[in-house]
């Protein structure tokens, strides 16, 4: 682990830009100490990362994220979500627990999406029973960013999309103000009018009193619903 962290940070320290940084926090509306850096920049260190380093063991897989997880800096909580989504052989309902935390504690935008489409949405896709009971209670919890994570875990689904739990959890979070559950709602909408737009069209054409003009306009970006 103390490898994997001087690499991290030699490699972070390295590319550090302030001027970036300091964009960064502004435009995430954060006072996390940023490094700044750029998508070039980290996708070298990701690719550096897994020549050097293997995980082999959901304990050490664990153990990786939520050593970065806990760092002081942005970028080491981004780093904590590229491993969580990353090996798949460890996203399963085991690892549910130690994502929801992460959702909870991240609380914005984006220390949660990356996880609740491609850590959470994987383990729907794998596991439908047991994810499904779990986001059917989440899509009612009081936590703004769980409830969120219920409503776009099922982005890129495609074909798999069980559209019955969608157009439901969607439904049941329509009458919210909140801004990042409407944009939800028309973002995993709009994902899925690629693969059903019929589907989809008719649900918006029919709920189309229910659901917030934010919504609707997201969702049917692509589709005619007038």
């Amino acid at each position: 682990m103390e490898e994997m962290i001087r690499f991290i940070q030699t490699r972070f320290r390295r590319h550090a830009d302030p001027a970036r940084a300091q964009w960064t926090k502004a435009y995430l509306k954060t006072d996390m100490p940023a490094y700044g850096l750029r998508k070039e920049h980290r996708e070298v260190i990701h690719r550096e990362f897994q020549e050097r380093f293997e995980i082999t063991s959901r304990a050490q897989y664990r153990r990786a994220i939520e050593t970065f997880w806990s760092m002081s800096h942005r970028e080491h909580k981004h780093f904590a979500i590229w491993l969580a989504c990353t090996w798949d052989k460890y996203i399963t309902i085991a690892s549910v627990p130690l994502y929801e935390r992460m959702i909870r504690q991240g609380a914005w935008w984006d220390l949660v999406d990356g996880l609740a489409i491609d850590a959470v949405g994987l383990v729907v896709l794998n596991e439908p029973e047991k994810m499904n009971a779990k986001t059917e209670r989440w899509i009612d919890d009081p936590h703004l960013w769980i409830r969120r994570t219920a409503i776009i875990c099922r982005i890129g689904h495609k074909d798999r999309t069980d559209r019955r739990i969608l157009f439901n959890h969607c439904l049941r979070r329509a009458h919210e103000k909140e801004f990042f559950i409407r944009k939800a709602i028309g973002w995993a909408l709009r994902a899925d009018a690629k693969t059903a737009p019929d589907a989809v069209r008719k649900f918006l054409i029919a709920n189309r009193d229910k659901l917030s003009g934010l919504s609707l306009r997201e969702a049917g970006k692509h589709l005619d619903i007038k």
